[in-house]
């Protein structure tokens, strides 16, 4: 294998995403297509499409490749779970893809990828422990240790989307059902569909996330919204920076863009962490939503995991 180009992709719940890195992770090809819904096999197939295509750039050469999931990949039986693309759970899939591209693939949840793109070259770089956090149609987050990704004997380190809001009335937690089979996850308050769902309890209108924000200047409502998922994300956060105190915390996703959320997080951030104050940086991911395939690539390199 040519160990200077590495192919990642970035498997979400709509679209499939692959680039083609060199070595000095200058991208020579970038392509997206439509996810396949609900079709494990169409999937699979779908990544061997971008992974050839990817490859084409450079004579056909067989690449190392990285692709980051919608989900965990278990320590005990190598099999995915936890996949909000739940038709992903149960399956063999790092070692089906290694099987279909005849090379070993890295694979890992698409939060760790994030993680592992910008504590190598974006906003975490420089920092010994990172926090990144994915805010977009899901929640989850990776963290890095000395540029290394903390994974865990069970692949669970930084599954902070699944834990409940803290400091919410169990009521509050109940209106808020996650597909994971439990109630009041970081999921359900802090993603955009989170959002979505906070301005439909409160107002009884059905908006998206992307429409919220664009209100938010001029309909009170959408403020009040806002400010609720503000505090919200303030309650999630300090949660991690109590138990992990990273050097700093990476935003990425959707919900990342949101130029306020950054002076209110730094506002309200010490009311919740223990002894009511708050250093940690906020910052947003440096290469947007290419971290998560950058990501992947980076992984392709096999640069290790603690």
């Amino acid at each position: 294998m040519n160990s200077r180009w590495r192919v990642g992709i970035d498997l979400g719940g709509t679209k499939t995403e692959v680039i083609l890195l060199d070595g000095a992770n200058k991208i020579h090809f970038r392509a997206r297509i439509a996810s396949p819904q609900g079709d494990y096999e169409a999937t699979l197939n779908s990544i061997k499409e971008l992974v050839e295509a990817a490859e084409l750039r450079v004579g056909g050469a067989s690449l190392p490749v990285g692709v980051g999931i919608p989900g965990s990949v278990s320590g005990l039986t190598g099999l995915v779970k936890n996949a909000n693309s739940t038709w992903l759970n149960g399956q063999p899939m790092a070692a089906d893809l290694t099987h279909l591209l005849q090379r070993p693939v890295g694979l890992t949840n698409d939060a760790n990828c994030l993680a592992l793109s910008e504590a190598s070259d974006g906003a975490g770089q420089g920092y010994k422990v990172v926090f990144a956090a994915i805010l977009g149609t899901g929640c989850g987050a990776g963290i890095t240790v000395n540029g290394q990704l903390l994974s865990g004997p069970n692949g669970l380190a930084g599954e902070w989307g699944h834990n409940p809001l803290p400091w919410t009335p169990q009521a509050e937690l109940n209106q808020r059902p996650c597909f994971c089979g439990r109630f009041g996850c970081n999921e359900t308050f802090l993603s955009g569909t989170g959002l979505a769902l906070t301005h439909r309890l409160l107002w009884d209108e059905q908006l998206d996330a992307r429409n919220i924000v664009e209100r938010f200047q001029n309909d009170p409502r959408a403020v009040r919204s806002l400010d609720d998922y503000a505090d919200h994300l303030a309650r999630g956060l300090a949660a991690v920076i109590n138990l992990l105190d990273p050097d700093v915390i990476v935003l990425g996703g959707g919900m990342s863009n949101v130029p306020s959320l950054y002076d209110e997080l730094a506002t309200r951030l010490p009311a919740y962490v223990l002894g009511s104050e708050c250093e940690t940086p906020i910052r947003q991911a440096t290469h947007g939503d290419s971290s998560g395939v950058r990501g992947a690539a980076w992984l392709a390199q096999d640069r290790g995991r603690i």
